[in-house]
């Protein structure tokens, strides 16, 4: 019986506390005539003989809602970037716009602009400019839109794989291994110099006391993820990755999120296209169905993909070449360019799969073509804006092979996957922010993401 009371008492309290709304909600599913109440911050001002119209935004969605406030609860405080707490009145305005008629305010942290606020009202500020108040930018119109779009594609993807009845796997950000091989890894090492003398022992130095081998920040979790693979079916991972390239380019990040999946019993290279346009179309679609509002403040001259609806182009690598050459683009020994790149996408008119790469351009864990043993059966994915987005390929299984390319010992775990009830597979990878360049029609990567890292910038 006592517990009964303690639970009648709880939930009556429960009940009594008021439910804030946020602006999405309101907008969507407006009430008028309902006493509401709203949290944000102040997007603008407009003060008027009687009223003081304020546009509010609580980061719900692109849309702001607007207060009209009596003069009377106006107060110093109140300004262009103040948070505050408003109660009132859902109505309409004469041109049928919801509002909020303000029956209280309270300002629940001031806004100083000329106190060093780096942002104006009703000014875009040049992208340039907004990348030197990472901690503060989210405050603009076009990254918090940037924000929501990229929530709600990553929302999509997990979708879609989970249709497909993937498995979503955590795959390890420390690891032992450099998987492409490049050196372009962060070496890990405590910072602690009594652990490290703690830990020290004969025969280890700094690089390797704490793990007992060299530990880096992972590069790709396709390693791990075929490890799962060959015992769980398809799987994927979505996490950070890092490559310790010295590029500022507008392309290029120190850390970054991959899309990777693994795919079993896959033993041609036409079912990891298959699966890779579907995937990309799907999360465009839907991406663009569910923050459409977001992606005109982001971009008003983006529209839908013109290939949306069309197949993606697939050349192999030698006849890549021969376009290329007959543009006046000389391919080098080291591989096709990005500039390269965009020139193939313009020439095909809709993405285009490059396949059948020679070996010394790819990886070592890419299974040589049953066409021709100097290729391999990999793709590249190239699209509009960033050029490669994806990259995969079919899996070596034949032990021997492998063991003749594995670059280190290290990998001899790997090689193991081939000697127990092995499988073919395949599998790629899919950079998120370049993704969202594409999506959302930004030039510059570091705007497809709130906090970007690369060289010398690392402030936060």
């Amino acid at each position: 019986m006592f517990c009964k009371r303690i639970l009648n008492i709880c939930n009556k309290h429960l009940y009594s506390i008021k439910k804030y709304s946020v602006i999405a909600s309101v907008l969507k599913k407006p009430n008028v005539g309902e006493v509401a109440e709203i949290k944000g911050w102040i997007k603008s001002l407009r003060v008027q003989k009687e009223y003081v119209f304020a546009d509010i935004n609580d980061g719900s969605c692109a849309q702001k809602l607007q207060i009209l406030i009596p003069k009377h609860l106006k107060t110093e405080d109140l300004t262009y970037g103040s948070s505050v707490h408003v109660t009132g009145t859902l109505s309409q305005s004469p041109k049928g716009q919801i509002e909020l008629v303000a029956n209280n305010v309270k300002v629940l942290g001031p806004c100083v602009v000329l106190d060093g606020y780096p942002f104006n009202p009703r000014t875009a500020h040049p992208p340039e400019y907004v990348r030197q108040y990472l901690h503060l930018r989210s405050r603009t119109n076009f990254i918090s839109a940037i924000l929501r779009v990229r929530n709600a594609l990553t929302r999509h993807i997990h979708e879609y794989f989970a249709s497909q009845n993937y498995l979503h796997i955590h795959t390890p950000i420390l690891t032992s291994n450099d998987c492409e091989g490049a050196g372009e890894v962060f070496k890990l090492q405590p910072e602690n110099e009594e652990t490290i003398k703690a830990m020290m022992q004969e025969g280890k130095n700094k690089d390797t006391v704490y793990f007992g081998r060299k530990t880096y920040l992972t590069v790709s979790g396709q390693l791990h993820l075929e490890a799962i693979c060959r015992s769980m079916g398809n799987v994927y991972t979505l996490g950070p990755t890092f490559r310790a390239e010295n590029s500022r380019s507008r392309l290029h990040l120190s850390e970054f999120y991959m899309l990777e999946a693994e795919l079993a019993f896959v033993d041609n290279i036409d079912t990891l296209q298959y699966n890779i346009e579907d995937l990309l179309k799907y999360i465009f679609i839907k991406t663009r169905e569910t923050n459409e509002a977001d992606l005109y403040v982001i971009s008003k001259d983006n529209k839908e993909p013109s290939w949306i609806n069309r197949d993606f182009a697939t050349i192999t690598y030698d006849e890549a070449r021969r376009i290329l050459d007959k543009k006046g683009l000389v391919v080098l020994d080291d591989g096709i360019n990005k500039e390269q790149e965009l020139a193939l996408v313009e020439h095909c008119q809709v993405p285009v799969f490059i396949v059948q790469w020679p070996k010394n351009l790819k990886s070592f864990y890419m299974k040589e073509s049953p066409l021709d043993d100097t290729k391999v059966d990999a793709l590249d994915l190239l699209a509009p804006i960033t050029g490669e987005v994806v990259g995969g390929s079919l899996r070596e299984d034949n032990f021997d092979k492998l063991k003749s390319k594995l670059p280190s010992d290290a990998l001899n775990w790997y090689l193991e996957l081939r000697k127990f009830g092995n499988i073919p597979t395949g599998g790629y990878g899919l950079g998120l922010e370049r993704i969202m360049q594409i999506l959302c029609n930004v030039p510059n990567i570091k705007d497809t993401l709130p906090f970007p890292r690369w060289p010398h910038n690392c402030d936060l």
